[in-house]
């Protein structure tokens, strides 16, 4: 699989488009800055309904009523953030696809959209039996707490991607690391 998914990266790095997005002087700057922008406001958004799902803020507004409020702007953010996302990494496909932190980011990535999907069937099947209660079910109570630890790793381990320590060929890492990290080794 390593080898599959670096070759992907090296088909995708011998693109003109590609390097030109990686040396171009503002616009790979650009993106990673408004990238980072939209995650901050979209994770706000989040945080309120995640927080109001603990039952920690805003108890006497109907939990729905702020998961309705938000979740188009929120749509629009977390798809603006995908292509942002596409577009960093065919900037430095290789790097990034041997990157540990970048593979630790789309499984928790992964599993922060499956909690997400599973918390808003639940909020749509039993909203009605607990929307106006300050302290929601325990279950929804769990969701949220997960959302947010997977969003805050999603979060440590986007910013590690740029200071990675354990890059291909550098340093001499554990087998594990290398391994995990997807480095081909000779």
């Amino acid at each position: 699989m390593n080898k599959v998914l670096l070759e992907f990266a090296q088909w995708l790095a011998d693109k003109p488009w590609s390097t030109g997005l990686h040396e171009s002087y503002y616009l790979y700057n650009w993106i990673e800055t408004s990238h980072v922008l939209v995650l901050m406001l979209c994770l706000g958004m989040l945080a309120v309904i995640d927080l109001r799902m603990l039952g920690w803020i805003l108890k006497d507004v109907p939990a729905s009523k702020i998961a309705a409020r938000l979740h188009w702007p929120m749509i629009g953010g977390f798809t603006y953030m995908f292509i942002s996302g596409i577009l960093l990494y065919s900037a430095i496909p290789i790097r990034t696809t041997q990157s540990l932190w970048f593979r630790i980011k789309l499984i928790l990535l992964l599993a922060a959209g499956i909690n997400a999907w599973l918390f808003n069937r639940h909020l749509a099947r039993s909203h009605a039996s607990w929307d106006l209660a300050p302290i929601p079910p325990n279950r929804t109570r769990v969701a949220a707490a997960l959302s947010l630890l997977l969003w805050a790793g999603v979060v440590v381990c986007g910013r590690f991607i740029a200071y990675d320590w354990f890059d291909c060929g550098g340093e001499p890492n554990p087998p594990w690391i290398d391994l995990a990290a997807g480095c081909e080794v000779g």
